[in-house]
């Protein structure tokens, strides 16, 4: 069961680790970011083609996130990637973080990546591969 109707451009399960746990013995919010990062990366991995290169590199230039629930210990969550929207060099991802079974949603919100050339560190278009999966 899902809580969004979009289909995510990616799925990551991810199980929490005790030192995901804060004081408030619940996963601290900077962990949230590194499992986005992570679902990221790893869906530019999926891609097969060049996403990163000694010429250009992505670069996060926005974060939005709300936090939902606590998530508890332990737990399996899954992260889930979405292609709000694409431009010429970069390419806004929504993304949540919710239980393994999709009833529980935890976090929300999007990051915005934009891809640099990285001898100038200007804005460079899109790697094809990029724009070819999200649908752009």
């Amino acid at each position: 069961m899902s809580l969004d109707n979009r289909t995510a451009l990616f799925r990551l399960p991810i199980e929490l680790r005790w030192r995901d746990l804060d004081a408030f013995n619940h996963v601290n919010n900077s962990n949230f970011m590194t499992y986005l990062e992570e679902a990221r990366i790893r869906w530019f991995d999926s891609l097969g083609e060049a996403w990163l290169t000694e010429t250009f590199a992505p670069l996060l230039a926005a974060v939005q996130m709300n936090y939902r629930v606590p998530i508890p210990y332990p737990a399996r969550v899954v992260v889930e990637l979405f292609a709000d929207r694409i431009g010429t060099t970069s390419i806004t991802l929504g993304h949540r973080i919710a239980g393994e079974d999709g009833t529980v949603l935890y976090a929300d919100g999007h990051v915005v990546m934009v891809w640099i050339d990285r001898a100038n560190g200007r804005p460079t278009p899109l790697p094809e591969a990029v724009r070819r999966v999200a649908g752009g």
